[in-house]
């Protein structure tokens, strides 16, 4: 069966290898850690040295508990005393440490400098992308920043996509993996992850849901919340905090994946089965239209039913409209829901991957 390349860590780094600097702000949930872990490990897998900076590098101890080779975790304090590698990438706006842009703007060969934005199917993205902002003052004066947006078609940066990780799943054994875990759902059950905040409409959802479902609860304020709100017909097991290898063979091995923020997302749609985002909640609303942005460009080739029910759970999960009808439709039956995720997932995966355009927009091979 193919798979992932093994689970790992950091590890020493190879001398002769091309660098790649990630910084990463923890803020208030590890997404944006888990965004930039799969990204470093997807470079050094393709052969890149990678020194991934974060501030808080606790959560790698259940996110990548063995090493990676070429790739090394160190403390975001540290890099005021490190020399810059070939390519530097400021992911979601977290500022670059003065001291390191300094080291930058002094190399002879300046290092192309790259802020990864956060995903959004929004138009504005296909504008943004690629747009340059040269700096004319302070540390970095000389140096140019260039902005790189993943997204969902061609004008976009992509999304992460391993190497072979679509036959991966394909060959996976869903029921064997979740059996040898004591996650097995008994006789007529079907299986659902969730992953949610602590403001999700739990008690709404299990209505809608109804019955014959083992709901396997990752790790977050639902694992308290949820039992005690569950219906006749329904059971939950909490989960511990699994590596990310582990997750997404707990997205491939459901009938119905809940996610949230940007990381899960985005393996969620990679799972291929139905998947209902709990999008990050902004106080000017902006996670409105960034919903809706997204549900058009995905469903835009669904059923029209499918379409309207699938639109209405959305919203209503999402606290944007009260739950109706339409809603708990779409829960209800998955039959056609299943086969969509399927076709969306091929229409992505026939795009190049996020790392694999990261590579040619920094304009290296990626090569040793």
């Amino acid at each position: 069966m193919p798979d992932l390349p093994a689970e790992s860590s950091c590890a020493a780094q190879t001398p002769d290898r091309l660098t790649w600097d990630i910084f990463c702000r923890v803020i208030d949930n590890y997404g944006d850690l888990g965004v930039c872990l799969r990204l470093a490990r997807d470079l050094a897998g393709r052969g890149a040295q990678v020194r991934l900076w974060s501030d808080d590098l606790s959560p790698l101890s259940w996110m990548q508990p063995t090493p990676v080779e070429g790739l090394a975790c160190l403390p975001w304090a540290d890099s005021a005393r490190a020399a810059p590698g070939d390519v530097v990438v400021e992911t979601f706006g977290c500022d670059l440490p003065e001291a390191f842009i300094a080291a930058m703007a002094a190399r002879a060969v300046k290092p192309a400098w790259i802020n990864l934005e956060y995903l959004s199917a929004e138009s504005y993205v296909e504008r943004s992308h690629g747009l340059k902002s040269p700096q004319f003052s302070g540390p970095g004066a000389g140096l140019e920043k260039r902005f790189f947006y993943p997204g969902f078609n061609e004008r976009t940066g992509g999304l992460l996509r391993e190497p072979g990780l679509i036959e991966a799943i394909d060959g996976h054994d869903g029921a064997a993996w979740l059996a040898d875990r004591g996650w097995a759902p008994a006789a007529g059950e079907r299986v659902l992850s969730l992953f949610a905040y602590p403001h999700a409409p739990l008690a709404s959802f299990l209505e809608a849901l109804g019955p014959g479902w083992l709901l396997l609860l990752c790790p977050g304020a639902p694992q308290q919340e949820l039992p005690p709100l569950l219906r006749t017909g329904q059971r939950a097991i909490a989960l511990p905090h699994v590596s990310q290898a582990a997750y997404d063979r707990l997205l491939w091995s459901c009938d119905l994946n809940l996610v949230r923020g940007e990381d899960s997302f985005v393996r969620a749609q990679w799972a291929g089965r139905p998947m209902l985002w709990q999008i990050y909640f902004q106080d000017d609303g902006a996670h409105g239209p960034k919903l809706e942005a997204f549900l058009a460009r995905s469903m835009a080739e669904a059923p029209a039913p499918l379409r309207a029910h699938w639109h209405a759970l959305s919203l209503a999960w999402n606290g944007l409209v009260p739950w109706h009808s339409q809603a708990a439709l779409a829960l209800r039956d998955l039959t056609t829901a299943a086969p969509h995720a399927r076709a969306w997932r091929a229409e992505l995966a026939a795009l190049p991957d996020l790392t694999a355009r990261l590579q040619a927009f920094a304009g290296l091979s990626g090569g040793a």
